[in-house]
């Protein structure tokens, strides 16, 4: 294999494993069918989060708290941003559970970033990152 196969392996790899923000938006507008989880607590979530998005924490992504999902689905997971891995951690878990998934690029920071709304609860106060 030469170095150009090997560079083409790797970025189709990132592309099949990530998704950016903007992408996401095409998909929830309707280009394809996704679902978004927020892999936070349910107080981050409650503070803030992608409309439409489903709370499930990574700590309790388990075959009982994803036994309603649909396994043909694409899932795609994500956290606060750059400095919180929740979101590869909910990735991860879903994989083993036999999900499609790819993880959000920059988390929240990118999707607001890029002037994309957000959804709160009402009442509903920012508790930080929110990711443990």
């Amino acid at each position: 294999m030469d170095e150009r196969d090997a560079q083409m392996r790797h970025y189709a790899g990132k592309l099949a494993w990530e998704i950016d923000s903007w992408d996401l938006k095409l998909a929830l507008d309707g280009a394809e069918p996704v679902t978004v989880i927020d892999a936070r607590s349910p107080a981050a979530y409650a503070a803030g989060h992608i409309p439409g998005a489903l709370n499930l924490s990574h700590r309790l992504m388990d075959a009982a708290s994803t036994a309603t999902l649909e396994r043909t689905r694409l899932y795609v997971t994500y956290c606060d941003g750059i400095g919180c891995n929740a979101s590869t951690k909910g990735a991860l878990n879903l994989l083993r559970l036999g999900f499609r998934v790819k993880e959000l690029i920059g988390g929240l920071d990118w999707w607001l970033r890029d002037g994309h709304p957000l959804e709160a609860d009402a009442g509903a106060t920012d508790p930080g990152c929110g990711c443990g």
